[in-house]
């Protein structure tokens, strides 16, 4: 797999019109144990993903905060226990200082676990880029969010997407005074397929 683009993964720095909320259209069922370093951010339901990137910290997207999160690993299916599953508190969540929840600039934000999670070959941590991923690399997106462009319909089952980074330039155009410096777009410019997460 090329370079992976974690932010890319959690919808955090993409940018899509206004209204829509996270999705991810035109995807496939992820192999089980697939994305070993998604998590799943349950307060009582499932309500947003991140990434395990070491055996205490997970990235995720600013606008996902709460004072209180139960970090689930080793999900795949999340409206069952399949087994092998880890459910983590979190110990702390810090956004970045920046974000901004209008523009959505600067959205990502850290949460530590209570306890360090168990890495094997369900729960395991993604490598953080070295350096950002040229226009055209493929990244994979995965999740459970909304997989219809219009209307809801919510997965269990963990959905995957293999989708190109845009170009600044395309991304500005597509999207005129939307796009900061901290942002990325990828998708597909036709339409179809794609992550899409803004409020």
């Amino acid at each position: 797999m090329k370079t992976f683009i974690f932010l890319a993964l959690l919808g955090a720095t993409a940018a899509f019109p206004i209204d829509d909320d996270d999705k991810i259209v035109g995807g496939y069922t992820c192999q089980r144990n697939s994305v070993p370093y998604q998590v799943s951010l349950n307060s009582g339901y499932h309500f947003c993903g991140g990434s395990l990137i070491n055996s205490q910290w997970v990235v995720s997207a600013a606008h996902c905060y709460k004072s209180r999160i139960q970090v689930r690993l080793g999900e795949h299916n999340i409206a069952v226990t399949e087994g092998g599953e880890q459910f983590i508190n979190s110990a702390k969540v810090i956004r970045h200082p920046r974000y901004n929840q209008n523009t959505m600039d600067n959205d990502i934000m850290l949460i530590k676990l209570s306890s360090p999670a168990t890495l094997n070959s369900r729960v395991s941590t993604i490598s953080l880029p070295k350096s950002c991923a040229a226009a055209g690399t493929q990244c994979l997106i995965s999740g459970w969010g909304n997989t219809l462009s219009t209307g809801q319909k919510y997965p269990d089952v963990l959905q995957c997407l293999q989708a190109p980074i845009l170009s600044d330039s395309t991304c500005r155009n597509a999207y005129p005074g939307q796009i900061t410096s901290n942002m990325i777009c990828l998708g597909y410019m036709k339409g179809g397929k794609d992550s899409c997460q803004v409020r």
